[in-house]
């Protein structure tokens, strides 16, 4: 009698998200913060200046510029913001460090007694500067996974059909105007990016219901998302507290 023992381990599936600055290799740094728009007084260069002296390398808003490990997985990029706290009399600064999910990953603080903006601003982001530590990145991978399979015969052994792996496909899509790149982060959440940004233009988090999802979009504002007809549906919300659909279709 034929006796086939085929025993397969489960996918083992091992996500690591970095909890400190220190265990990120790359920081983007924008050219000009939002909250220093009408003068940057020289604050990303000294920004840019510090981080390289700490051992991070810092890349452009431009993705088409990152190098081919910062491309290959988006969440191993932290980006830099810089907002002003100023008071009446103190320059302050806060230095926010976000992830790829818009999660704040370091907030700092920064003042400085000197009055003048040119000089004061760069002594309070000094001041910030001081407890990021300097870069010792750890392996940020959206997904690993083993499988072991092992066979045991006893008497003969029949042929077995061997099934190969399906290649891991990078799933497209496009409005029309904007072909955004689906990644999936977890088993309940995936995120959408955009080659031309280094923010994502959308992340997805389940809810109860099947395929349906809640959806905070790269603006900040929390939406919801849906599958409809094999289409990515986003509903994107109006200054009249109205919505419409934002219609995604696969590309193949």
């Amino acid at each position: 009698m034929k006796k086939l023992s085929i025993i397969m381990s489960t996918f083992c599936v091992m996500f690591t998200f970095a909890q400190k600055v220190s265990d990120y290799k790359y920081v983007v740094v924008p050219s000009s913060f939002e909250s220093f728009k009408k003068n940057n007084y020289g604050l990303s260069a000294f920004l840019t200046k510090n981080l390289k002296s700490k051992q991070y390398v810092v890349i452009s808003e431009n993705r088409g510029q990152w190098p081919e490990e910062a491309n290959a997985n988006p969440c191993s990029v932290l980006n830099a913001d810089l907002v002003n706290d100023s008071s009446f009399l103190r320059n302050k600064v806060v230095l926010e460090f976000k992830d790829c999910n818009s999660k704040v990953v370091s907030s700092q603080k920064g003042s400085s007694s000197i009055k003048e903006y040119e000089e004061g601003f760069p002594d309070a982001l000094s001041k910030a500067l001081v407890s990021i530590s300097i870069s010792k990145p750890v392996e940020n991978t959206t997904l690993k996974q083993e499988v072991q399979v092992t066979k045991e015969t006893a008497q003969e052994t029949p042929k077995v059909n061997e099934q190969k792996p399906q290649n891991s496909r990078a799933e497209k899509y496009s409005n029309g105007k904007l072909s955004l790149q689906k990644i999936q982060i977890d088993a309940s959440q995936f995120i959408l990016v955009d080659g031309n940004s280094s923010v994502p233009f959308a992340t997805f988090k389940e809810t109860t219901k099947k395929d349906v999802f809640r959806v905070k979009l790269g603006s900040g504002e929390s939406t919801t998302g849906y599958y409809e007809n094999g289409n990515l549906v986003i509903e994107i919300p109006k200054s009249n507290d109205e919505y419409f659909k934002e219609v995604f279709a696969p590309l193949k």
